[in-house]
């Protein structure tokens, strides 16, 4: 028999069992629907990711004082008085620190900060926000975040701020736009940034910050930003770093009181992790397409038992094995072909509504994507699922003999 007459025969077994041709179809509908709308919410996800990633500057080392071991973080140094034993002092970073590292070579630039909450007033309104003092000199090259309005802080800034975009639009009950006067701690200052994210930071130099958090000591720092010179040296640098500091804090490696946080560390942290949520989203839809191979071996087995006297007639008028096993192998192929050419335009559909049915969501900031690879992939696994679901029925049904087939009632 040819393959022609074979597919014909096929799709007759289909026309002829409407209602459970299609209910068998809208299972597979569902499960290739799935993996595209979770696909490409997952490569939506995997973008916004990357997208952050790239901008956490893997050359990126930052210092802090306390060292977290075994859960815990050591934030105290003890030291020894005349006569009242131990008493506690509290570990911070100094200058002595911050000169030590400007003698390594392999340190491009180095950043410090200080940081606290802060009281600010705007037209009458006021709110408590995040402030961070930033050595003005250094910050527009070292920092990851970009300026949506007006400048970065410069060399010679003084009564001046770098504000956050949340803060800057919708903080307030009116916007604070470029060359605004706002009142941090009863002190004014005037807006000269606007940075491109949804936060409520302000920015301004770290010798007026300390002026500002009056309960901030001179030159000790909550945190030392570090850019190395090569990004694929880093694992070098830091070792030298530490060792620097160590010698200089006059600390070993079991009382170290100081730590070392590598944002390159961070984005592998992250792609893992985004991997890890990938992996389980498509074994969820997976779920789905297995539902759907129950649902079209279950149909097959029954077109086996309906048409047992059809194979025997076949099989009487010269059909071989081959034939009768390709046309159920058909039968179950153009409904898998169907199931997922109807899946993926409603996977299509249901990937564009996903952002307004989520909203504004974190796991929606991506959006989603919906890539030929992965139309591919879920039209291609549909119908490897199909096929490999019709193999049995379809086995079983090409070895029946056509007497016991003839004889069947």
């Amino acid at each position: 028999m040819k393959l022609r007459k074979c597919l014909a025969h096929a799709f007759g077994m289909v026309i002829h069992s409407k209602l459970r041709s299609w209910l068998t179809i809208i299972g597979i509908v569902i499960g290739v629907a799935a993996v595209i709308a979770i696909v490409s919410l997952g490569e939506g996800m995997q973008q916004s990711i990357n997208s952050q990633l790239n901008g956490l500057g893997g050359d990126l080392l930052t210092v802090n004082a306390g060292f977290s071991k075994g859960g815990a973080t050591m934030g105290k140094r003890f030291t020894k008085e005349r006569s009242s034993g131990a008493t506690e002092e509290e570990v911070v970073l100094s200058r002595s620190d911050l000169q030590a590292l400007k003698g390594l070579s392999d340190i491009a630039l180095i950043d410090t900060n200080i940081r606290d909450n802060v009281d600010v007033e705007y037209l009458g309104k006021s709110g408590s926000v995040s402030l961070t003092g930033v050595d003005q000199k250094v910050w527009s090259e070292i920092t990851v975040l970009t300026i949506d309005k007006g400048r970065f802080l410069g060399p010679a800034d003084q009564n001046v701020v770098v504000i956050g975009g949340k803060l800057s639009d919708s903080y307030f009950d009116q916007p604070i736009g470029i060359n605004k006067m706002i009142a941090i701690e009863n002190s004014a200052f005037r807006v000269v940034g606007i940075l491109d994210d949804q936060s409520t930071s302000i920015y301004m130099p770290i010798q007026m910050a300390y002026q500002v958090l009056g309960d901030k000591e001179n030159e000790i720092y909550d945190s030392i930003i570090i850019k190395v010179k090569d990004e694929n040296n880093l694992d070098e640098a830091i070792e030298k770093i530490e060792s620097k500091l160590m010698t200089i804090r006059h600390v070993a490696a079991k009382n170290r009181d100081f730590s070392i946080t590598s944002r390159k560390q961070q984005q592998e942290q992250k792609a893992e992790m985004m991997s890890s949520v990938s992996a389980f989203l498509i074994a969820i839809a997976a779920v789905s397409l297995i539902v759907g191979a129950v649902g079209i071996a279950n149909t097959m087995f029954t077109s086996v038992l309906e048409k047992t006297k059809e194979i025997g007639i076949m099989k009487a008028i010269g059909a071989r094995n081959k034939d009768i096993l390709l046309i159920f192998i058909f039968n179950a192929g153009l409904i898998a072909l169907v199931g997922g050419i109807i899946g993926v335009i409603l996977g299509v559909m249901l990937s564009g509504a996903l952002p307004m049915l989520m909203g504004g969501s974190m796991i929606m900031r991506g959006g989603t994507i919906v890539s030929l690879n992965s139309v591919f992939m879920a039209l291609g696994v549909s119908l490897t699922v199909g096929i490999l679901a019709g193999i049995i029925p379809a086995y079983q049904g090409s070895k029946l003999k056509p007497v016991d087939a003839l004889r069947y009632e």
